[in-house]
């Protein structure tokens, strides 16, 4: 009667250990997904940020979901260069996204086309525009 209890044993125990393989594999790919997919959002700790993307263009305004595929752009700036007819003097302004025919409230980007973030200084120039225009 041994070798039946051995078999016995042997096929009770293999069924568990399978699936404790399966339930560990199945955590441990649950837990890569999650530490995955919420690990790459990087915090932001100024009011505004610089966004260039790989066309040139660079805005302004607040970054949400940096990290993630699709990171959105809240009121959004740009310079624009204009040229005085008068002066022909060309001062760079900063614009408020949203004129345009379509009316633009936010801009939602391709993470792969962001070249890099840069943090807006509460004193820069830039700030100080982007304040003068909220008051308009």
């Amino acid at each position: 009667m041994a070798p039946t209890e051995t078999l016995s044993r042997g096929s009770t125990t293999l069924p568990t250990i399978l699936i404790a393989a399966v339930a560990g594999l199945v955590s441990g790919g649950a837990a890569s997904y999650f530490f995955q997919t919420h690990s790459n959002v990087v915090s932001l700790d100024t009011p505004y940020q610089a966004v260039l993307l790989n066309n040139g263009a660079a805005y302004f305004g607040k970054l949400e979901g940096l990290g993630k595929p699709y990171p959105v752009l809240q009121e959004v700036y740009y310079i624009q260069t204009r040229e005085d007819p008068n002066t022909k003097q060309r001062p760079n302004v900063l614009v408020k996204r949203g004129q345009e025919l379509h009316g633009p409230d936010r801009m939602i980007l391709n993470a792969n086309d962001i070249v890099f973030v840069e943090p807006v200084n509460p004193h820069s120039r830039v700030a100080e525009l982007i304040a003068e225009a909220k008051q308009r």
